[in-house]
C-alpha cells in the first residue's frame, strides 16, 4: 500500500494531493504541469515538499508533521528517468550492479529483460530501447520497495517504445515491485495500470482502478474528448482469418491480427469516437461487433457532441455522438441498446495481455 498526502506552493502553483494506492502499477495521468513529477520527486525524497505524508506498506517515508524527511538513500525506492543515465565509463554489467546490494539477482533480472547478451558491452554502443531495459534492470538490482518511472518511454520513438512495453509488463507481472509510474500517454494507462490518479491543476481529478476512470464520463475533460474511451476485459476464444474473438462480459468481439493464445487474459480498450448507438439490433451491417446494452446516462458537451455511457455485461462502454443523434433518438436512462464498433477501428495499441 502507498500512501501519499502532499502540499506545496511554487509560486502561483499550488500541489494538493491524498494518494493511496495497492500494489501493480499507480499511474499519474495529467497534462503538462499538473504536477506529477513534483509528486514522484517528493515520493523519492528528491524534493522537500511544505507538507507531507508517504507511507510505503508498513514504513512511513515523510512525515512533516514530526519533522520526518527520509533522505533518498535511505528510503529503498528506485528511479527510472526519461534518459537512462547510464555511466558511460563502465560496462553494462557495471551499470547493473552500481548500487546493488551483496545478494544481487543479476542473472533473472538480466533474463528478465533479456540483457544477458548485453553486460559486457559499453552504453555508447546500445540502442535507445536496450540501454531503457538497462536503466529499468540497475533500478530494479537495488532492492528497491518501490519502483518510480518518470515517463520511461518519452524519449523514445514509436518502434522503440513498442519494444519496450512487453517489458514492463514483465516487470509489473514477475518482479513483485509496486510502481509509481508518470506518463502522458493514454495507451500506456490502459496497457499497464492497475490504479489511476488524473491531475489537473495539482490536483486529483479522478482515482480508482484504470477499468473505472477511464469508462467514468466525468474523467473527460481531463483525458480529452478525442482519448475518451472505455476498456473491456475478456479473454481470446479463437483465431478466424486473420481476426481474433474475444469473449467479454457483454458477449462476443473480434479484433484484427493475432491477440494471443486461446483463453490469454486481454484488455481492450474501445474508443468512443468508435461506438456507434443503435435503439435496434441492426440487419446487414458490416460491423461484426454488436452488443446489447442498457443507457445509464447522458452527458451533453459544450458543443455538437454528447457523450453516452453503456451499460455491456458488467463493463461500461462510452459513446461519443452528436447531440443531434442523441434528440432524434430520445434517448433517456434506462433505455435497452446496442453498442456497435466496427472492427477495424481497433488498432494494434488497443488490444494486449490482461492483468491476471
Amino acid at each position: 500500500m502507498l500512501r501519499i498526502e502532499l502540499s506545496h506552493r511554487f509560486g502561483d502553483f499550488a500541489l494538493d494531493v491524498d494518494i493511496t494506492a495497492g500494489d501493480g502499477i499507480t499511474m499519474l495521468f495529467g497534462p503538462s504541469g499538473a504536477g506529477k513529477s513534483t509528486i514522484a520527486k517528493a515520493v523519492g525524497g528528491l524534493l522537500q515538499t511544505d507538507q507531507a505524508y508517504v507511507q510505503l506498506g508498513e514504513r512511513v517515508l515523510a512525515d512533516t508533521s514530526k519533522l520526518l524527511w527520509l533522505k533518498p538513500h535511505m528510503r529503498r525506492i528506485g528511479y527510472v528517468f526519461q534518459e537512462p543515465r547510464l555511466f558511460p565509463h563502465l560496462s553494462v554489467r557495471g551499470n547493473l550492479l552500481y548500487g546493488a546490494g551483496h545478494d544481487t539477482d543479476l542473472a533473472r533480472i538480466a533474463d528478465l529483460l533479456d540483457i544477458a547478451p548485453l553486460l559486457t558491452r559499453r552504453p555508447a554502443g546500445l540502442s535507445g530501447g536496450e540501454a531503457a531495459r538497462v536503466a529499468l534492470g540497475r533500478a530494479l538490482l537495488s532492492a528497491p520497495s518501490l519502483l518510480i518511472l518518470d515517463e520511461p518511454l518519452a524519449a523514445l520513438d514509436a518502434r522503440r517504445k513498442a519494444d519496450i512495453l512487453p517489458y514492463l509488463e514483465r516487470l509489473r507481472d514477475h518482479a513483485n515491485v509496486p510502481m509509481l509510474y508518470i506518463t502522458h500517454a493514454l495507451d500506456e494507462v490502459a496497457r499497464l495500470g492497475s490504479t489511476l490518479v488524473l491531475l489537473q491543476n495539482g490536483k486529483v481529478a479522478r482515482s480508482g482502478s484504470v477499468k473505472d476512470v477511464l469508462s467514468d464520463p466525468d474523467a473527460v475533460p481531463v483525458l480529452g474528448p478525442r482519448m475518451a474511451g472505455a476498456m473491456l476485459e475478456g479473454h481470446v476464444v479463437r483465431h478466424v482469418d486473420g481476426l481474433t474473438e474475444l469473449e467479454v462480459s457483454g458477449g462476443l468481439v473480434w479484433v484484427p491480427g493475432t491477440a494471443g493464445a486461446v483463453d490469454t487474459k486481454i484488455r481492450l480498450r474501445v474508443m468512443a469516437q468508435d461506438v456507434i448507438v443503435g435503439t435496434q439490433k441492426p440487419q446487414g451491417l458490416s460491423a461484426l461487433n454488436i452488443l446489447p446494452a442498457k443507457v445509464v446516462s447522458l452527458h451533453r458537451g459544450d458543443g455538437p457532441g454528447a457523450l453516452v455511457v453503456l451499460q455491456s455485461g458488467t463493463d461500461r462502454l462510452l459513446a461519443r455522438i452528436t447531440q443531434r443523434s442523441l434528440d432524434e433518438m430520445s434517448l433517456a436512462p434506462g433505455d435497452a441498446v446496442y453498442g456497435i464498433l466496427k472492427t477495424v477501428s481497433v488498432g494494434p495499441t488497443d488490444v494486449f495481455a490482461g492483468l491476471d
